[in-house]
């Protein structure tokens, strides 16, 4: 007798049919959200729903309609169960001008319930591990952009929550701390073993830190997955980067009347499933050594501009 196969893992968080209306403007239609473990990406362009969607996850608003699952957990009934299991990093920024950073994050695990001086320790230890050990002694207000947001995420996890919520961590940062701010997101989320949630209108951000993304426009969701699973071409089309000379590869996958592009050291054929098998076959005709050969990948600006989502404020690059 086989052994039965083992229970899919519970999403870290799950919703169904989620209606939420402010006054007369629809800010969720039916929102279906699955969130899996890891770094996942929640994509919108502004007044999609992101923001909407972390109240209702934090049980800070009521859903009109649906239900909703935060680490099995029903916000709207255990909400201060959830509070205690979720860091959140808000958007704005609108932190006391006079209070000390470590006095600032100390008070935050205090309201999560951490004893204060187990809350004094964790917070000067969270504030080093985002870069801010030396600053964590100055005054929020004198301290700029870039270190208010790392403060932000410090706050967040200071009580080593299971879920960390980050609405825009980036906003308002130039590239360099743009690039910080990322490399500590991955961390968070890879090496301390938070799952993490960030919201953005920057693709390229969440292409490079997320393991998936949830992409939401006018308050549904057009389109969730892993990326690997977002980004497998729908057309097909093979990449590869060759050791030898590629000009005889070139002409011989023209001869079948099958586009190619070249993008430095990378070769783009285009085509269906069958791109792949002609380019195997050529490959080994003529006995040219290969670094990569993989099915291409979209990137999530292509993913948008399949879904139709054009509006014009979710961005491919970000800009300071």
């Amino acid at each position: 007798m086989s052994a039965a196969a083992p229970a899919p893992p519970t999403p870290v968080v799950a919703t169904a049919g989620v209606v939420k209306w402010w006054g007369s403007t629809l800010a969720l239609a039916g929102a279906e959200v699955v969130v899996g473990t890891g770094v996942t990406g929640l994509l919108g362009a502004n007044g999609s729903g992101k923001t909407t969607l972390f109240g209702l996850l934090l049980g800070l608003h009521r859903p009109d309609e649906g239900t909703i699952r935060v680490l099995g957990l029903d916000p709207t009934e255990a909400g201060p169960e959830v509070r205690a299991r979720v860091g959140y990093s808000p958007e704005h920024h609108s932190l006391p001008p006079d209070v000390k950073a470590v006095d600032f994050v100390r008070h935050v695990g205090e309201l999560h319930g951490l004893p204060r001086r187990e809350a004094t320790g964790r917070a000067s230890d969270v504030l080093w591990q985002v870069g801010l050990g030396e600053e964590r002694i100055r005054p929020l207000g004198t301290m700029s952009t870039g270190q208010r947001q790392r403060v932000k995420l410090a706050q967040a996890i200071v009580h080593d929550p299971v879920l960390v919520l980050l609405d825009e961590p980036t906003e308002g940062l130039d590239p360099v701390q743009r690039d910080d701010m990322l490399a500590l997101i991955r961390r968070v989320g890879h090496d301390f073993g938070i799952h993490v949630i960030l919201s953005s209108h920057v693709l390229d951000e969440v292409e490079r830190v997320a393991d998936g993304a949830v992409i939401l426009h006018a308050g549904q969701v057009v389109s969730s997955g892993s990326l690997s699973e977002l980004q497998a071409s729908s057309t097909g089309g093979v990449v590869l980067e060759v050791a030898g000379d590629p000009e005889p590869f070139y002409a011989a996958i023209r001869s079948h009347g099958v586009p190619l592009y070249v993008d430095g050291d990378r070769i783009f054929v285009e085509g269906g499933e069958d791109a792949f098998d002609l380019v195997r076959d050529e490959l080994a005709r003529l006995d040219l050594p290969v670094r990569r050969l993989e099915p291409r990948r979209r990137s999530l600006e292509e993913v948008f501009l399949s879904a139709g989502l054009t509006g014009g404020q979710a961005r491919a690059g970000a800009t300071s």
